[in-house]
């Protein structure tokens, strides 16, 4: 087997060998050398193979050529759609001569997990290139810095350009480069989680011409501070549908706005230090979750929204649910609810998906009877009715929701009982 597909394969230096889990079509391999290679033998069924652990430098000197019509007939013949290289010391010297081979793999989806890139590499040799690689993912992975790197990314264009998913997640970087962006004309979802982006190294990122066709964008858990300059950041991106702005600390900025992509329908603002509702929030929401916060209220009106999440806030309250006509789900785990003040028979109607877990209830006949409907119609999630217990009135306090009576002899006594005597006084009449 030539050394180029040993290194396409991974095989580092050092003892190991291959696993194979045939339930989940998964084979993992661990330390491969040339010595140890036939175990890769069991892994030739698996759609995901995974290499883990060693250095590549000790290929750095070798020729490298094209593979041969019977290595090239072979590597078409494999399975393998997906390849991840974890805890690999990888020469990007190296990564360059050897990533076109993956063009004559069906391989589409190249994972890097927990690796260091040395040096630079030289990417003439992927000038045009094609790959089959559609996902490209890079996690807790260390390089040099993007900025001054065009000129590499534009002999990828080729490739790049036709990739559809890429995710840099707890890589530290800071800042992403215009030209970068607009290499990437045909790209889906972008995932940059958990890394170090602030307010003002998003404009230059989404320039104009960049990211033409995102839809789907993740700045989860990096260093966002002005809602405002997210969203100024973000208005030349035509398509995007879904934004997730979680575990940033957002404040509004009362002297100015702007209008968020009238494409976003789904919008992640939980775990972001919210004391109110920032606004403007996108127009066509459908999906919103702002749980996880210290929002007092929530009274905001969005008509097409059919997804609500305000867990784990401090809510007094619940939302009206006439300022949302097409709302079918809604969880309120975890706040300071006391009650529902919802009509049952138009709430049974609506909403598919309730959860109030968690609230001190006021089981009062109205309040307990409002989530004994919701649950009797399969309409009331996950925590009940364990999770749910009276904090008032003294009577029920500490005792199940589930258990509370909500008969209308129960309920209703003296609407029941007032009538009732009359019609006995009248008969009582009538017999003197």
């Amino acid at each position: 087997m030539s050394v180029a597909l040993l290194l396409l394969l991974g095989l580092v230096e050092g003892e190991g060998r291959c696993f194979f889990n045939r339930t989940h079509d998964h084979c993992v391999c661990y330390n491969l050398s040339q010595e140890s290679v036939s175990s890769i033998i069991q892994c030739l069924p698996a759609s995901v193979v995974e290499f883990r652990r060693g250095e590549l430098q000790r290929y750095i000197t070798f020729p490298i050529s094209d593979p041969d019509p019977d290595t090239t007939e072979m590597l078409k013949s494999l399975l393998v759609r997906k390849i991840v290289f974890g805890d690999l010391l990888v020469p990007e010297i190296l990564l360059a001569r050897v990533l076109r081979f993956f063009s004559y793999t069906q391989v589409e989806e190249l994972v890097f997990d927990n690796c260091i890139f040395e040096g630079r590499g030289n990417w003439d040799e992927m000038a045009g290139q094609q790959l089959p690689v559609l996902s490209l993912s890079f996690h807790n992975v260390t390089s040099v810095p993007l900025t001054g790197r065009q000129q590499d990314f534009s002999q990828l264009s080729s490739w790049l350009g036709t990739l559809q998913d890429l995710a840099v997640t707890s890589c530290r970087v800071t800042s992403l480069p215009c030209a970068i962006g607009r290499v990437f004309r045909a790209l889906r979802s972008l995932d940059m989680a958990q890394n170090n982006l602030e307010d003002e190294s998003l404009m230059p990122a989404f320039c104009e011409g960049a990211f033409p066709q995102l839809r789907v964008l993740s700045l989860q858990h990096n260093n966002l501070t002005s809602y405002q300059s997210v969203c100024k950041s973000l208005q030349l991106l035509p398509e995007l549908q879904y934004l997730d702005l979680s575990q940033n600390k957002l404040l509004a900025d009362p002297s100015s706005s702007c209008q968020w992509p009238a494409s976003l329908r789904i919008f992640n603002l939980s775990d972001t230090g919210l004391v109110e509702v920032l606004t403007p929030l996108p127009p066509s929401l459908e999906v919103l979750d702002m749980s996880c916060n210290h929002l007092h209220t929530a009274d905001i009106s969005l008509s097409s929204l059919r997804k609500l999440f305000l867990s784990h806030n401090v809510l007094q309250a619940a939302p009206s649910i006439q300022n949302y006509p097409m709302l079918d789900t809604l969880h309120l785990d975890n706040n300071s609810i006391t009650e529902l003040p919802w009509d049952k028979v138009k709430l049974l109607k609506r909403l598919q998906d309730v959860t109030v877990a968690g609230n001190p209830f006021n089981c009062s006949c109205s309040g307990a009877g409002v989530l004994q409907a919701l649950a009797g119609g399969g309409h009331l999630g996950q925590g009940w009715p364990q999770a749910y217990t009276c904090g008032s009135p003294p009577l029920y306090q500490g005792r199940p929701v589930q258990e509370v009576p909500v008969s209308a002899l129960h309920c209703k006594r003296a609407a029941v009982i007032a009538p009732l005597c009359i019609v006995l006084i009248l008969l009582g009449v009538a017999g003197v």
